[in-house]
Protein backbone atom coordinates (compact mmCIF):
# COMPACT_ATOMS: atom_id res chain seq x y z
CA UNK A 1 0.00 0.00 0.00
CA UNK A 2 2.73 2.35 0.88
CA UNK A 3 4.17 1.68 -2.51
CA UNK A 4 1.71 2.24 -4.31
CA UNK A 5 0.47 5.81 -2.65
CA UNK A 6 3.62 7.06 -3.52
CA UNK A 7 3.83 5.87 -7.16
CA UNK A 8 -0.22 7.33 -7.18
CA UNK A 9 0.75 10.67 -5.24
CA UNK A 10 -3.12 10.96 -3.66
CA UNK A 11 -3.60 15.21 -3.84
CA UNK A 12 -7.72 15.15 -3.54
CA UNK A 13 -9.90 12.75 -1.31
CA UNK A 14 -11.36 10.79 -4.66
CA UNK A 15 -8.06 9.49 -4.95
CA UNK A 16 -7.70 8.14 -1.15
CA UNK A 17 -10.82 6.63 -2.00
CA UNK A 18 -9.65 5.05 -5.25
CA UNK A 19 -6.38 3.66 -3.53
CA UNK A 20 -8.96 1.45 -1.56
CA UNK A 21 -10.69 0.04 -4.63
CA UNK A 22 -7.35 -0.42 -6.22
CA UNK A 23 -5.34 -2.02 -4.19
CA UNK A 24 -7.05 -5.71 -4.17
CA UNK A 25 -5.81 -8.91 -6.47
CA UNK A 26 -8.34 -8.51 -9.33
CA UNK A 27 -6.94 -5.00 -10.18
CA UNK A 28 -3.03 -5.32 -8.91
CA UNK A 29 -2.78 -8.15 -11.39
CA UNK A 30 -5.10 -6.93 -14.14
CA UNK A 31 -2.81 -3.98 -15.07
CA UNK A 32 -5.60 -1.83 -13.96
CA UNK A 33 -3.86 -0.24 -11.32
CA UNK A 34 -0.76 1.05 -14.02
CA UNK A 35 -3.58 2.30 -16.03
CA UNK A 36 -5.17 4.69 -13.49
CA UNK A 37 -1.54 5.78 -11.94
CA UNK A 38 -0.12 6.46 -16.37
CA UNK A 39 -3.40 8.47 -16.84
CA UNK A 40 -3.43 10.02 -13.60
CA UNK A 41 0.23 11.32 -13.92
CA UNK A 42 -0.40 12.10 -18.07
CA UNK A 43 1.67 9.33 -18.89
CA UNK A 44 -0.70 8.06 -21.05
CA UNK A 45 -4.16 9.48 -22.53
CA UNK A 46 -7.65 9.38 -20.62
CA UNK A 47 -10.59 7.90 -22.79
CA UNK A 48 -14.08 7.49 -22.63
CA UNK A 49 -15.81 4.71 -24.41
CA UNK A 50 -18.69 7.27 -25.00
CA UNK A 51 -18.54 11.28 -24.83
CA UNK A 52 -21.93 10.72 -22.13
CA UNK A 53 -19.59 8.80 -19.97
CA UNK A 54 -16.97 11.34 -19.10
CA UNK A 55 -18.57 13.02 -15.85
CA UNK A 56 -19.13 9.43 -14.80
CA UNK A 57 -15.42 8.42 -15.47
CA UNK A 58 -13.97 11.39 -14.97
CA UNK A 59 -12.99 10.79 -11.26
CA UNK A 60 -11.39 7.92 -12.27
CA UNK A 61 -9.76 8.74 -14.93
CA UNK A 62 -11.73 7.00 -17.45
CA UNK A 63 -11.31 3.93 -15.48
CA UNK A 64 -14.30 1.54 -14.53
CA UNK A 65 -13.89 1.38 -10.77
CA UNK A 66 -16.39 1.33 -8.64
CA UNK A 67 -19.79 -0.72 -8.73
CA UNK A 68 -21.78 2.47 -8.68
CA UNK A 69 -20.10 3.76 -12.04
CA UNK A 70 -21.39 0.73 -13.55
CA UNK A 71 -25.04 1.55 -12.55
CA UNK A 72 -25.24 4.96 -13.56
CA UNK A 73 -23.18 3.98 -17.28
CA UNK A 74 -26.59 1.64 -17.32
CA UNK A 75 -28.84 4.76 -16.48
CA UNK A 76 -27.27 7.10 -18.73
CA UNK A 77 -26.84 5.01 -21.63
CA UNK A 78 -29.30 2.52 -21.50
CA UNK A 79 -32.30 4.19 -19.56
CA UNK A 80 -32.02 1.88 -16.40
CA UNK A 81 -33.91 2.27 -13.54
CA UNK A 82 -32.18 2.80 -10.54
CA UNK A 83 -33.56 -0.80 -9.39
CA UNK A 84 -32.94 -2.36 -12.74
CA UNK A 85 -28.93 -1.20 -12.61
CA UNK A 86 -28.65 -2.61 -9.53
CA UNK A 87 -29.55 -5.96 -10.28
CA UNK A 88 -27.15 -5.26 -13.74
CA UNK A 89 -24.58 -4.67 -11.02
CA UNK A 90 -25.54 -8.27 -8.87
CA UNK A 91 -25.92 -10.03 -12.26
CA UNK A 92 -22.59 -9.16 -13.35
CA UNK A 93 -20.79 -9.94 -9.76
CA UNK A 94 -22.50 -13.59 -9.90
CA UNK A 95 -20.94 -14.06 -13.70
CA UNK A 96 -24.11 -16.26 -14.58
CA UNK A 97 -23.84 -16.79 -18.67
CA UNK A 98 -28.19 -16.79 -18.81
CA UNK A 99 -28.26 -13.62 -17.19
CA UNK A 100 -25.69 -11.79 -18.84
CA UNK A 101 -26.92 -12.73 -22.10
CA UNK A 102 -30.67 -11.20 -21.01
CA UNK A 103 -28.77 -8.05 -19.57
CA UNK A 104 -26.64 -7.64 -22.83
CA UNK A 105 -29.88 -7.58 -24.97
CA UNK A 106 -31.73 -5.16 -22.48
CA UNK A 107 -28.15 -2.93 -22.33
CA UNK A 108 -28.00 -2.43 -26.12
CA UNK A 109 -31.77 -2.38 -27.12
CA UNK A 110 -31.76 0.37 -24.27
CA UNK A 111 -28.65 2.31 -25.97
CA UNK A 112 -29.72 1.85 -29.13
CA UNK A 113 -32.96 3.50 -28.08
CA UNK A 114 -31.03 6.47 -27.03
CA UNK A 115 -28.79 6.73 -30.30
CA UNK A 116 -25.87 5.07 -29.51
CA UNK A 117 -24.11 2.09 -32.27
CA UNK A 118 -25.01 -1.29 -31.45
CA UNK A 119 -21.15 -2.08 -31.56
CA UNK A 120 -20.49 0.93 -29.47
CA UNK A 121 -23.06 -0.33 -27.00
CA UNK A 122 -22.11 -3.87 -27.09
CA UNK A 123 -18.07 -2.80 -26.91
CA UNK A 124 -19.33 -0.79 -24.03
CA UNK A 125 -21.06 -3.88 -21.99
CA UNK A 126 -18.16 -5.84 -22.54
CA UNK A 127 -15.92 -3.61 -20.93
CA UNK A 128 -18.58 -3.19 -17.58
CA UNK A 129 -18.40 -6.60 -17.70
CA UNK A 130 -14.45 -7.43 -17.76
CA UNK A 131 -14.62 -4.64 -14.92
CA UNK A 132 -17.53 -5.27 -13.09
CA UNK A 133 -15.58 -8.04 -12.09
CA UNK A 134 -13.10 -5.77 -10.02
CA UNK A 135 -15.29 -3.27 -9.22
CA UNK A 136 -15.52 -2.15 -5.66
CA UNK A 137 -18.52 -0.74 -3.65
CA UNK A 138 -17.56 2.78 -3.79
CA UNK A 139 -19.45 3.86 -0.34
CA UNK A 140 -17.11 1.34 1.53
CA UNK A 141 -14.63 3.03 -0.03
CA UNK A 142 -15.66 6.28 0.93
CA UNK A 143 -15.82 5.10 4.71
CA UNK A 144 -12.49 3.36 4.55
CA UNK A 145 -11.08 6.51 3.08
CA UNK A 146 -12.53 9.02 5.53
CA UNK A 147 -10.95 6.29 8.62
CA UNK A 148 -7.92 6.38 6.60
CA UNK A 149 -7.52 10.37 6.27
CA UNK A 150 -8.72 10.89 10.24
CA UNK A 151 -6.28 8.82 11.25
CA UNK A 152 -3.59 9.65 8.89
CA UNK A 153 -4.22 13.53 10.14
CA UNK A 154 -4.26 12.84 13.96
CA UNK A 155 -0.80 10.65 13.52
CA UNK A 156 0.53 13.67 11.61
CA UNK A 157 -0.23 16.22 13.95
CA UNK A 158 -0.68 14.66 17.31
CA UNK A 159 1.54 11.66 16.63
CA UNK A 160 1.76 11.13 20.69
CA UNK A 161 -1.64 11.11 21.36
CA UNK A 162 -2.46 8.86 18.26
CA UNK A 163 -0.19 6.38 18.86
CA UNK A 164 -1.13 5.75 22.47
CA UNK A 165 -4.30 5.48 21.30
CA UNK A 166 -3.17 2.86 18.81
CA UNK A 167 -0.86 1.32 21.63
CA UNK A 168 -3.98 1.06 24.46
CA UNK A 169 -6.39 -0.29 21.72
CA UNK A 170 -4.59 -3.48 21.24
CA UNK A 171 -2.64 -3.47 24.78
CA UNK A 172 -3.55 -7.23 24.94
CA UNK A 173 -1.92 -8.00 21.93
CA UNK A 174 1.95 -8.04 22.39
CA UNK A 175 3.07 -8.84 19.00
CA UNK A 176 0.96 -5.64 17.63
CA UNK A 177 2.07 -3.80 20.55
CA UNK A 178 5.63 -4.62 19.49
CA UNK A 179 4.89 -3.09 15.93
CA UNK A 180 3.46 -0.32 17.11
CA UNK A 181 6.65 0.52 19.75
CA UNK A 182 8.77 0.41 16.58
CA UNK A 183 6.79 2.42 14.70
CA UNK A 184 6.82 5.12 17.78
CA UNK A 185 10.47 4.66 17.26
CA UNK A 186 10.91 5.39 13.46
CA UNK A 187 8.48 8.52 14.35
CA UNK A 188 11.35 9.81 17.00
CA UNK A 189 9.15 9.34 19.84
CA UNK A 190 9.77 8.41 23.51
CA UNK A 191 7.85 5.19 25.01
CA UNK A 192 8.97 5.70 28.46
CA UNK A 193 8.94 2.73 30.90
CA UNK A 194 5.54 1.87 33.12
CA UNK A 195 5.44 4.40 36.46
CA UNK A 196 3.69 3.12 39.46
CA UNK A 197 3.59 6.80 39.83
CA UNK A 198 2.93 8.27 36.52
CA UNK A 199 1.04 5.30 34.45
CA UNK A 200 -2.44 4.60 34.67
CA UNK A 201 -4.52 1.49 32.76
CA UNK A 202 -3.73 3.02 29.16
CA UNK A 203 -0.93 4.44 27.32
CA UNK A 204 -0.76 7.55 27.76
CA UNK A 205 1.02 10.97 26.04
CA UNK A 206 2.61 13.26 28.73
CA UNK A 207 3.51 16.05 26.05
CA UNK A 208 3.97 15.94 21.85
CA UNK A 209 6.59 13.52 21.82
CA UNK A 210 6.71 11.09 24.83
CA UNK A 211 4.25 8.49 25.66
CA UNK A 212 4.31 6.44 29.10
CA UNK A 213 3.71 2.69 29.40
CA UNK A 214 0.55 1.56 29.77
CA UNK A 215 0.09 -0.70 33.52
CA UNK A 216 -2.85 -2.40 31.38
CA UNK A 217 0.02 -4.44 29.01
CA UNK A 218 1.81 -5.41 32.11
CA UNK A 219 1.30 -9.55 31.97
CA UNK A 220 -0.06 -10.21 35.64
CA UNK A 221 -1.85 -7.00 36.10
CA UNK A 222 -5.24 -7.32 36.89
CA UNK A 223 -7.39 -4.11 35.96
CA UNK A 224 -8.84 -4.45 39.13
CA UNK A 225 -5.43 -3.77 40.58
CA UNK A 226 -4.54 -1.32 38.53
CA UNK A 227 -7.26 0.60 39.57
CA UNK A 228 -6.78 0.35 43.67
CA UNK A 229 -2.75 1.18 42.45
CA UNK A 230 -4.49 4.67 40.64
CA UNK A 231 -7.44 5.03 42.76
CA UNK A 232 -4.87 5.20 46.04
CA UNK A 233 -2.50 7.41 44.34
CA UNK A 234 -4.98 10.40 43.35
CA UNK A 235 -6.16 9.79 47.09
CA UNK A 236 -2.66 10.04 49.07
CA UNK A 237 -0.25 11.42 46.48
CA UNK A 238 3.08 9.30 44.96
CA UNK A 239 4.33 5.87 46.51
CA UNK A 240 7.39 6.63 47.82
CA UNK A 241 9.04 2.99 48.19
CA UNK A 242 8.00 -0.49 47.92
CA UNK A 243 7.19 -0.36 51.72
CA UNK A 244 4.50 2.41 51.06
CA UNK A 245 3.00 0.65 48.34
CA UNK A 246 2.30 -2.57 50.92
CA UNK A 247 1.29 -0.42 53.32
CA UNK A 248 -1.26 1.56 51.51
CA UNK A 249 -2.51 -1.21 48.77
CA UNK A 250 -5.04 -3.60 49.60
CA UNK A 251 -2.66 -6.71 48.94
CA UNK A 252 -5.77 -9.16 48.51
CA UNK A 253 -5.84 -7.42 45.10
CA UNK A 254 -2.20 -6.26 44.69
CA UNK A 255 -0.56 -9.25 45.66
CA UNK A 256 2.22 -10.77 45.70
CA UNK A 257 2.22 -12.02 42.01
CA UNK A 258 1.26 -8.32 41.15
CA UNK A 259 4.08 -7.21 42.62
CA UNK A 260 6.24 -9.05 41.29
CA UNK A 261 5.33 -8.38 37.66
CA UNK A 262 5.21 -4.64 38.69
CA UNK A 263 9.15 -5.05 39.70
CA UNK A 264 10.54 -7.27 36.50
CA UNK A 265 8.82 -4.42 34.42
CA UNK A 266 10.15 -1.50 35.67
CA UNK A 267 7.38 -0.10 37.32
CA UNK A 268 9.03 0.43 40.47
CA UNK A 269 12.27 2.00 39.28
CA UNK A 270 10.96 5.70 40.01
CA UNK A 271 12.80 5.38 43.36
CA UNK A 272 16.07 4.58 42.05
CA UNK A 273 16.58 1.41 43.60
CA UNK A 274 17.95 -1.95 41.86
CA UNK A 275 14.53 -4.02 41.06
CA UNK A 276 17.01 -7.39 42.65
CA UNK A 277 16.76 -5.58 46.08
CA UNK A 278 13.00 -4.29 45.71
CA UNK A 279 12.14 -8.23 44.52
CA UNK A 280 14.53 -9.49 47.58
CA UNK A 281 13.17 -7.15 49.76
CA UNK A 282 9.25 -8.18 49.03
CA UNK A 283 9.00 -10.57 51.84
CA UNK A 284 10.04 -7.99 54.48
CA UNK A 285 7.73 -5.36 52.97
CA UNK A 286 4.56 -7.88 52.77
CA UNK A 287 5.10 -8.78 56.43
CA UNK A 288 5.99 -4.73 57.69
CA UNK A 289 2.23 -4.68 55.62
CA UNK A 290 0.59 -7.14 57.34
CA UNK A 291 1.73 -5.72 60.89
CA UNK A 292 0.36 -2.36 59.69
CA UNK A 293 -2.65 -3.11 58.98
CA UNK A 294 -3.45 -6.00 61.56
CA UNK A 295 -2.45 -2.76 63.94
CA UNK A 296 -4.81 -0.26 61.89
CA UNK A 297 -8.00 -2.92 62.00
CA UNK A 298 -7.24 -3.93 66.16
CA UNK A 299 -7.03 0.14 66.79
CA UNK A 300 -3.96 -0.84 68.38
CA UNK A 301 -0.39 0.89 68.66
CA UNK A 302 2.33 -1.76 68.34
CA UNK A 303 4.39 0.11 71.19
CA UNK A 304 8.12 -1.80 69.38
CA UNK A 305 6.77 0.05 66.27
CA UNK A 306 7.05 2.95 67.37
CA UNK A 307 11.00 2.93 68.58
CA UNK A 308 11.84 1.41 65.06
CA UNK A 309 13.26 3.73 63.00
CA UNK A 310 11.34 4.87 59.75
CA UNK A 311 11.46 3.11 57.32
CA UNK A 312 13.78 4.26 54.51
CA UNK A 313 16.05 2.93 51.38
CA UNK A 314 17.87 1.39 53.89
CA UNK A 315 15.31 -1.19 55.36
CA UNK A 316 15.72 -2.85 51.42
CA UNK A 317 17.62 -6.36 52.02
CA UNK A 318 21.07 -6.01 50.30
CA UNK A 319 22.12 -7.97 47.30
CA UNK A 320 23.78 -8.07 43.56
CA UNK A 321 22.03 -6.14 41.32
CA UNK A 322 20.54 -8.49 38.62
CA UNK A 323 22.93 -8.60 35.18
CA UNK A 324 21.27 -6.98 32.74
CA UNK A 325 20.44 -10.29 30.63
CA UNK A 326 18.34 -10.60 33.97
CA UNK A 327 16.62 -7.33 34.08
CA UNK A 328 15.86 -7.54 30.31
CA UNK A 329 14.27 -10.90 30.52
CA UNK A 330 12.21 -9.96 33.36
CA UNK A 331 11.06 -7.19 30.77
CA UNK A 332 10.52 -9.85 28.13
CA UNK A 333 8.58 -11.93 30.75
CA UNK A 334 6.23 -9.40 32.00
CA UNK A 335 5.74 -7.24 28.91
CA UNK A 336 6.44 -9.58 26.05
CA UNK A 337 9.28 -7.71 23.78
CA UNK A 338 12.35 -5.38 25.99
CA UNK A 339 11.99 -1.95 26.81
CA UNK A 340 15.16 -0.22 28.27
CA UNK A 341 17.58 -2.42 26.42
CA UNK A 342 18.52 -5.85 24.01
CA UNK A 343 20.14 -8.82 24.78
CA UNK A 344 21.95 -8.36 21.80
CA UNK A 345 23.32 -4.98 22.75
CA UNK A 346 26.13 -6.06 24.48
CA UNK A 347 27.27 -8.11 21.80
CA UNK A 348 26.73 -5.64 19.39
CA UNK A 349 28.89 -3.57 21.06
CA UNK A 350 31.84 -6.03 21.79
CA UNK A 351 31.44 -6.37 17.96
CA UNK A 352 31.56 -2.64 16.64
CA UNK A 353 34.09 -2.84 14.57
CA UNK A 354 32.64 -5.94 12.74
CA UNK A 355 29.24 -5.21 12.55
CA UNK A 356 26.37 -3.33 10.99
CA UNK A 357 23.38 -2.52 13.37
CA UNK A 358 20.17 -3.60 11.75
CA UNK A 359 18.79 -0.56 11.29
CA UNK A 360 21.77 0.70 9.03
CA UNK A 361 21.45 -2.09 6.43
CA UNK A 362 20.49 -1.40 3.11
CA UNK A 363 20.31 -2.09 -0.26
CA UNK A 364 22.43 0.71 -1.92
CA UNK A 365 25.39 0.21 0.25
CA UNK A 366 28.10 -3.19 0.08
CA UNK A 367 26.98 -6.13 -1.13
CA UNK A 368 28.42 -7.50 2.12
CA UNK A 369 27.78 -6.84 5.76
CA UNK A 370 27.85 -8.88 8.73
CA UNK A 371 25.37 -8.55 11.69
CA UNK A 372 25.08 -10.02 14.84
CA UNK A 373 21.48 -10.18 16.82
CA UNK A 374 19.17 -12.31 18.74
CA UNK A 375 17.66 -15.30 16.99
CA UNK A 376 13.47 -14.49 17.81
CA UNK A 377 12.39 -17.23 15.17
CA UNK A 378 13.12 -19.56 12.78
CA UNK A 379 11.16 -21.00 9.44
CA UNK A 380 12.32 -23.73 8.47
CA UNK A 381 11.29 -24.51 4.88
CA UNK A 382 11.57 -27.54 2.15
CA UNK A 383 12.93 -27.05 -1.58
CA UNK A 384 11.57 -28.24 -4.79
CA UNK A 385 14.50 -30.35 -4.53
CA UNK A 386 13.78 -31.62 -1.17
CA UNK A 387 16.68 -29.56 0.90
CA UNK A 388 15.90 -27.32 3.68
CA UNK A 389 16.70 -23.60 3.74
CA UNK A 390 16.09 -21.43 7.00
CA UNK A 391 14.26 -18.00 7.23
CA UNK A 392 16.13 -16.47 10.65
CA UNK A 393 14.59 -13.75 11.82
CA UNK A 394 17.10 -11.50 13.97
CA UNK A 395 16.84 -8.39 16.16
CA UNK A 396 19.13 -6.37 17.83
CA UNK A 397 18.16 -3.37 19.67
CA UNK A 398 17.99 -1.20 16.41
CA UNK A 399 15.51 -3.35 14.28
CA UNK A 400 14.68 -6.84 12.90
CA UNK A 401 16.04 -8.55 9.67
CA UNK A 402 15.28 -11.63 8.21
CA UNK A 403 18.19 -14.22 6.86
CA UNK A 404 18.04 -16.32 4.26
CA UNK A 405 20.38 -19.45 5.24
CA UNK A 406 20.18 -22.05 2.18
CA UNK A 407 20.53 -25.54 2.50
CA UNK A 408 24.46 -26.53 2.60
CA UNK A 409 24.87 -24.07 5.17
CA UNK A 410 21.72 -24.02 7.13
CA UNK A 411 22.29 -28.13 7.93
CA UNK A 412 25.82 -27.98 9.05
CA UNK A 413 24.78 -25.05 11.72
CA UNK A 414 21.25 -26.43 12.48
CA UNK A 415 22.01 -28.09 15.59
CA UNK A 416 23.44 -24.34 17.36
CA UNK A 417 20.54 -22.67 15.12
CA UNK A 418 17.72 -21.82 18.56
CA UNK A 419 15.34 -19.20 19.34
CA UNK A 420 17.06 -16.67 21.85
CA UNK A 421 20.87 -17.38 20.89
CA UNK A 422 23.18 -14.51 19.54
CA UNK A 423 24.02 -15.12 15.94
CA UNK A 424 26.73 -13.44 13.75
CA UNK A 425 26.01 -13.11 10.19
CA UNK A 426 27.93 -12.58 7.54
CA UNK A 427 26.00 -12.25 4.32
CA UNK A 428 24.92 -10.65 1.25
CA UNK A 429 22.04 -7.87 0.64
CA UNK A 430 19.93 -6.90 -2.04
CA UNK A 431 16.38 -5.53 -2.97
CA UNK A 432 13.31 -7.29 -1.11
CA UNK A 433 11.03 -6.85 -4.10
CA UNK A 434 8.11 -7.78 -2.14
CA UNK A 435 8.09 -5.25 0.99
CA UNK A 436 10.52 -2.45 -0.85
CA UNK A 437 13.88 -3.54 2.23
CA UNK A 438 16.48 -5.51 2.68
CA UNK A 439 16.85 -8.98 1.90
CA UNK A 440 20.08 -10.49 3.47
CA UNK A 441 21.54 -13.95 2.28
CA UNK A 442 23.50 -15.68 4.88
CA UNK A 443 27.00 -16.40 3.68
CA UNK A 444 28.43 -17.49 6.96
CA UNK A 445 27.18 -18.30 10.55
CA UNK A 446 28.46 -18.10 13.97
CA UNK A 447 27.75 -18.55 17.33
CA UNK A 448 29.39 -15.44 19.82
CA UNK A 449 31.90 -17.84 21.29
CA UNK A 450 32.84 -19.18 17.62
CA UNK A 451 33.11 -15.33 16.41
CA UNK A 452 35.52 -14.43 19.03
CA UNK A 453 37.58 -17.37 18.51
CA UNK A 454 37.49 -16.05 14.60
CA UNK A 455 38.45 -12.61 15.00
CA UNK A 456 39.07 -11.94 18.83
CA UNK A 457 42.92 -10.50 18.85
CA UNK A 458 43.08 -11.57 22.84
CA UNK A 459 41.54 -11.60 26.20
CA UNK A 460 42.76 -8.54 27.62
CA UNK A 461 42.06 -7.96 31.98
CA UNK A 462 43.43 -4.80 33.02
CA UNK A 463 45.19 -5.48 36.85
CA UNK A 464 46.95 -3.50 39.52
CA UNK A 465 49.05 -4.05 42.80
CA UNK A 466 46.23 -4.02 44.76
CA UNK A 467 44.84 -7.05 42.63
CA UNK A 468 47.81 -9.50 43.68
CA UNK A 469 45.77 -11.85 45.76
CA UNK A 470 43.35 -12.39 42.75
CA UNK A 471 46.06 -14.09 40.42
CA UNK A 472 45.67 -17.48 42.06
CA UNK A 473 41.73 -17.33 41.42
CA UNK A 474 42.76 -15.82 37.96
CA UNK A 475 44.72 -19.22 37.47
CA UNK A 476 41.56 -21.28 38.81
CA UNK A 477 39.17 -19.87 36.07
CA UNK A 478 41.76 -19.45 33.31
CA UNK A 479 42.84 -23.40 33.88
CA UNK A 480 39.16 -24.01 34.22
CA UNK A 481 38.06 -22.45 30.32
CA UNK A 482 41.30 -24.03 28.15
CA UNK A 483 40.90 -22.94 24.59
CA UNK A 484 43.07 -20.84 22.05
CA UNK A 485 42.33 -16.76 23.05
CA UNK A 486 45.62 -15.45 24.06
CA UNK A 487 45.47 -13.58 27.46
CA UNK A 488 46.35 -10.49 27.74
CA UNK A 489 47.29 -8.68 30.93
CA UNK A 490 47.37 -5.00 31.13
CA UNK A 491 49.39 -4.17 34.71
CA UNK A 492 49.19 -0.45 36.01
CA UNK A 493 50.61 1.30 39.22
CA UNK A 494 51.49 5.17 40.34
CA UNK A 495 54.50 5.08 38.21
CA UNK A 496 54.19 2.65 35.21
CA UNK A 497 51.96 0.40 32.94
CA UNK A 498 52.64 -2.80 31.10
CA UNK A 499 51.27 -5.40 28.47
CA UNK A 500 51.96 -8.92 29.11
CA UNK A 501 50.63 -11.71 26.78
CA UNK A 502 50.18 -14.41 28.87
CA UNK A 503 51.82 -18.23 27.44
CA UNK A 504 50.18 -20.30 25.37
CA UNK A 505 48.81 -23.00 28.56
CA UNK A 506 47.33 -20.18 29.74
CA UNK A 507 44.75 -19.44 26.72
CA UNK A 508 41.29 -19.82 27.14
CA UNK A 509 38.04 -20.12 25.12
CA UNK A 510 36.23 -16.93 24.98
CA UNK A 511 32.56 -18.29 26.12
CA UNK A 512 30.13 -15.93 27.85
CA UNK A 513 30.56 -17.97 30.92
CA UNK A 514 34.21 -17.36 31.32
CA UNK A 515 33.26 -13.66 31.27
CA UNK A 516 30.65 -13.70 33.17
CA UNK A 517 33.38 -15.27 36.02
CA UNK A 518 35.53 -12.85 34.72
CA UNK A 519 33.66 -9.83 35.64
CA UNK A 520 32.26 -10.83 39.03
CA UNK A 521 35.55 -11.24 40.13
CA UNK A 522 36.94 -7.95 39.03
CA UNK A 523 34.96 -5.51 37.25
CA UNK A 524 33.05 -5.62 33.49
CA UNK A 525 35.37 -1.92 32.88
CA UNK A 526 38.35 -4.27 33.43
CA UNK A 527 37.66 -7.45 31.32
CA UNK A 528 37.65 -6.80 27.57
CA UNK A 529 37.34 -9.11 24.35
CA UNK A 530 39.42 -6.89 21.69
CA UNK A 531 39.43 -7.64 17.71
Amino acid sequence: MKELIHRLQPDCFDEIMALVALFRPGPLQSGMVDDFIDRKHGRARVEYPHPDLEPILKPTYGVILYQEQVMQIAQVLANYTLGAADLLRRAMGKKKPEEMAQQRAIFTEGATARGVNESTATSIFDLMEKFAGYGFNKSHSAAYALIAYQTAWLKAHYPAAFMAAVLSSDMDNTDKVVIFINECKHMKLDVLPPSINRSFYQFTAIDERTIIFGLGAIKGVGEAAIQGIVQEREAGGDYHDLFSVCERLDTRKVNRRVIEALIKSGALDDWQVERAMLFESLDKALQVSVRFHQNQSSGQTDLFSLLDDTVTSESYVTCNPWSEKKRLEGEKETLGFYLTGHPAGAYSKELSGYTTPIAKLNSSMSKKATICGLISGIRRVMTKRGKKLAIIGLEDATGRQDVVAFSELFEAQEAHLVTGQILIVEGELGQDDYTGGVKMTALSLYSMIDARSRFAKCLSIRISAADQALLPALQSVFRAHPGDCVVQLRYSNTTAKASLNLAAKWRVSPSDELLTVLTELLDQQRVEVCY
